[in-house]
């Protein structure tokens, strides 16, 4: 239904993706994964011809089928229209839905009265819910989807996975949900810049996610023994050739000059030497992995008794002006907890978190560390990451600095240009790399894991989960919910309640 033959795009001179080739088939689900910044968001636009920052050269051919959008991020001009004016061009429109239009709003748990409000005051979720019930109401051939459960709910993501393994439309979309790519992906296309992010490499393979996540770690592995043998067996060979070269040197100062014939055999040696030194610069050896997966992170260890009182909230009422979001909150958390708060979309999660924010900031016996949504909270856009983290500004903390975001693999030209020029997920490691440098007793994380790769969010969970600290979130990775937390809260109207993990995954629209 879709075919891409022989794809580049580039930026200026940047190949961001070369020579991509795929076809997309009826019934095919194909996910697009990749660290942030490696043209992920770019490749669909470009299909789509909607991309004015990007050049595509290659064909696509579509015969005709209509392909529905969602972008990862709403126009503008969209955002201020309202729900019903979003959906539907005129009121004839909305008669010849009402049918379909009603169902999937009973899906998405969302009521009628969404209509008149405009596209600005709805939460994140909420915006994702109208843009996929246009999509179903437009009834298109293909859909491509840009991070369609970035902002969702569990439960809508529930009904997200349920929609896309059942459709019969072929789906290409991007996503950093683990679970959701184990759930529904059939292919998986996987779009890279490798060597400090100079070269573009992609892979496209119709296998599943997880299938291609062990493949790919069999295959890195091999990669990372044979580079580790060919550099030992080189570093033998260059300590051999140094050895001789030093004898045959020394024997050259000090032969004597009465053996003229001993002195030139010694020169042609250290000739052939000098040769077989120039043979050795040049072998060519399998180099180590450089991928997503080698991020490195680990939380300091930090001391904060169990008995501690970290938070403490009674009948506390959560309100946005004069409207009540929930009421009779009750939480208590103590030194060490991990805890996670989920609720549907527009809850109120967010906005209670910055209360406990707020609560927590002033307390002198507690180091707090804040990872927002919106990272515009905490980011100085026109700083450099090196300048936004330094506090002291001597030798030992800028390299430690250079030394956390080589880690996470933010490359040395990154730390050095204006935060507003980098990725979603570039921005959240600097955030994280803040968090490292705080040595922080309570971490505060809203959705911390959101714009990082699938690939490389198993490393951020097992720093998280071995960080003994206090840590409360939100989160609706259903990973980090397995992984990092140990109690779970849902936020509702009526409050907090406190549940199970298995009671989280039951959850439904």
């Amino acid at each position: 239904m879709l075919e891409a033959s022989h794809i580049t795009i580039t930026i200026g001179t940047k190949v961001l993706i070369g020579d991509l080739s795929f076809i997309l088939n009826r019934k095919d689900k194909i996910a697009i994964i990749g660290e942030e910044g490696d043209g992920k968001s770019t490749l669909l636009k470009c299909l789509l011809g909607l991309c004015d920052y990007a050049t595509l050269t290659g064909t696509v051919k579509t015969w005709g089928k209509r392909i529905g959008y969602l972008p990862q991020f709403l126009p503008a001009e969209e955002k201020n229209q309202t729900v019903f004016s979003f959906l539907f061009h005129q009121l004839e429109e909305y008669y010849e839905k009402v049918n379909d239009f009603y169902r999937y709003l009973r899906e998405l748990d969302l009521e009628d009265t969404i209509l008149d409000k405009p596209m600005f005051v709805l939460s994140g979720g909420e915006q994702i819910k109208i843009q996929l019930l246009k999509l179903l109401l437009d009834r298109y051939d293909i859909l491509f989807l840009d991070e369609p459960s970035n902002d969702l709910d569990l439960a809508t993501i529930l009904w997200l996975e349920k929609f896309i393994q059942q459709v019969d439309l072929p789906i290409l979309y991007i996503s950093h949900d683990e679970v959701l790519l184990e759930n529904t992906a059939n292919g998986i296309l996987h779009l890279e810049q490798v060597r400090k992010k100079t070269r573009s490499r992609h892979t496209f393979l119709r296998i599943g996610y997880q299938e291609y996540v062990d493949l790919r770690l069999r295959e890195l592995e091999k990669q990372e023994q044979q580079a580790s043998f060919e550099a030992k067996e080189y570093e033998k060979r260059q300590q051999k050739l140094d050895q001789i070269t030093k004898k045959v040197a020394y024997q050259q100062e000090t032969i004597s000059r009465r053996d003229p014939h001993g002195g030139r055999l010694l020169k042609k040696k250290m000739h052939n030497l000098k040769a077989q030194a120039k043979k050795l610069e040049a072998v060519s050896l399998t180099e180590y992995p450089d991928v997503e997966e080698s991020i490195r992170l680990s939380f300091p260890q930090v001391e904060i008794p169990r008995q501690k009182k970290i938070l403490e909230l009674n009948h506390f009422s959560l309100t946005i002006g004069e409207k009540t979001l929930a009421s009779s909150i009750n939480l208590t958390v103590a030194g060490g907890e991990h805890i996670a708060i989920v609720g549907m979309n527009g809850s109120g999660k967010t906005t209670l978190l910055k209360e406990i924010v707020n609560r927590l900031k002033d307390r002198t016996d507690l180091v707090v560390g804040y990872f927002p949504q919106n990272y515009d909270e905490q980011l100085d856009e026109e700083k450099t990451p090196l300048a936004f983290l330094t506090k002291i500004g001597d030798k030992d903390e800028l390299t430690l600095i250079r030394t956390q975001l080589g880690n996470l693999k933010v490359t040395s030209w990154e730390m050095e240009m204006p935060i507003r020029f980098l990725s979603g997920g570039t921005k959240a490691k600097i955030l994280l790399v803040k968090l490292l440098l705080s040595r922080a007793n309570v971490l505060l994380l809203d959705e911390v894991t959101r714009n990082l790769s699938p690939l490389s969010n198993p490393v951020i969970r097992q720093a998280l989960s071995h960080y003994s600290g206090t840590v409360i979130s939100i989160s609706h990775d259903r990973k980090f919910l397995q992984e990092v937390v140990n109690r779970y809260y849902i936020l509702s109207s009526c409050g907090l309640q406190e549940v199970r993990l298995d009671d989280l995954s039951h959850l439904n629209a």
